[in-house]
């Protein structure tokens, strides 16, 4: 039997091949956080949903939306490539016989 090492994400549970993908995979969740939490904190009614799934989309984004505050705005509107969605670096456990 072989012995495989992963790493999982405590925030969300998702598990990582190697430590370097988990520990960016946390830091942009705990981005999302903050951002949530700021938002929460300075717009009156915002639904929690809602301003849960802004702080994920702008932390998923970060990158284009620090190109956008450089003065490349449009950025924003391009489609984030499937590189930058970091799906690909999640492994699903499964048993292997």
């Amino acid at each position: 039997m072989a012995v495989v090492a992963v790493w999982k994400c405590d925030r969300d549970g998702k598990m990582f091949e190697n430590k370097k993908d988990a520990e960016e995979h946390d830091k942009m969740l705990e981005l999302a956080a903050n951002i949530t939490s700021l938002l929460e904190t300075h717009i009156d009614g915002l639904d929690e949903d809602a301003s849960e799934a802004i702080g994920l989309l702008l932390a998923e984004r970060r990158e284009a939306l620090a190109k956008a505050c450089k003065g490349k705005p449009s950025v924003l509107l391009e489609e984030p490539s499937v590189d930058s969605d970091n799906t690909d670096n999640v492994t699903p456990l499964t048993a292997q016989a």
